[in-house]
């Protein structure tokens, strides 16, 4: 009997470029022609941009497939994405997707993130846990995870960042998620994880800015609160949104009551957005994100 956990040999390539006749059939005929068998196809045109678009995501079994992965990369540059002008990545789904999560003082949405690769419902792991904080380091290490505190200042951010970088680098880090991580980072991560680090808003962007969002929310009267996660920009609270939801509040609802029902729609929201990167299914493009 199988293992329940074991994951299937497949390979992944997103892909978009300008459209153009017979791009889904150059790459149905690249992988049939070597012995690809697909598993999921999924495309979509954009007609509304200046220059119209195709983008597409393919996956296939690799057990019979006739290529070895240094040689299906340099094949499928070669036959198919030179000759469409093409941006692509190709993933293969038995490597677990490395996390490094970033948290400050709250647990936010640490444990569920845990949970989902602890339990493989995620193919994923994560090796280390950083904050600029102490106090979820016993949280941490019941997990049997590295914790690493590094506390930013104003004067120590750019040495303090430079040394969380060659962290992620030693452990082969693929994906950063800040957690409720209460630092703003700059370019020396955002440039070296460009559109592989995931946010939690606690609103739907844009929203109420500042400080107490929820107390605002109540002030105004809001009927819903919602969450966003988004890719990490320079621009704060402007990167590319993979995931959003909301949930109907009441005049009668408090404060506490507001902010417990946020926290719990951010995890959600989070989670969602996590998910649909460990899998393989965003390419981003122009600021947006096309999701699969």
């Amino acid at each position: 009997m199988a293992n329940e956990h074991e994951r299937p040999n497949t390979a992944v390539i997103l892909c978009s470029c300008p459209l153009a006749r017979e791009i889904a059939s150059g790459i149905m005929n690249f992988l049939y022609g070597h012995n690809g068998v697909i598993v999921d196809y999924d495309q979509y045109v954009d007609l509304h941009l200046d220059t119209p678009h195709f983008f597409a995501r393919v996956e296939w079994d690799l057990s019979s497939f006739k290529m070895n992965r240094e040689e299906i990369r340099e094949a499928f540059e070669t036959e198919i994405a030179s000759r469409f002008k093409m941006e692509w990545a190709l993933y293969f789904t038995q490597a677990p997707v490395r996390i490094a999560v970033m948290v400050t003082k709250e647990t936010g949405g640490l444990y569920q993130i845990m949970m989902h690769c602890t339990s493989r419902l995620w193919n994923a792991e994560v090796p280390v846990i950083v904050s600029n904080r102490t106090d979820l380091r016993d949280v941490v290490e019941r997990f049997g995870v590295e914790f690493k505190h590094l506390q930013i200042t104003k004067e120590n951010k750019a040495e303090q960042e430079a040394a969380i970088l060659n962290l992620y680098r030693r452990n082969e880090i693929d994906l950063v998620v800040l957690a409720r991580y209460m630092q703003i980072i700059t370019s020396t991560l955002i440039d070296a994880f460009r559109n592989r680090i995931i946010n939690i808003h606690h609103s739907m962007l844009p929203a109420f800015v500042g400080a107490q969002p929820y107390h605002q929310a109540r002030r105004r009267g809001v009927k819903f609160i919602g969450a966003t996660g988004h890719y990490v920009t320079e621009e704060l609270d402007a990167g590319p949104i993979i995931e959003q939801d909301t949930v109907r509040i009441s005049h009668k609802d408090s404060v506490d009551e507001l902010i417990n029902e946020g926290r719990s729609l951010e995890t959600l929201v989070l989670c969602r957005a996590i998910e649909a990167h460990v899998k393989r299914r965003i390419i981003v493009y122009g600021g947006r994100t096309v999701i699969f």
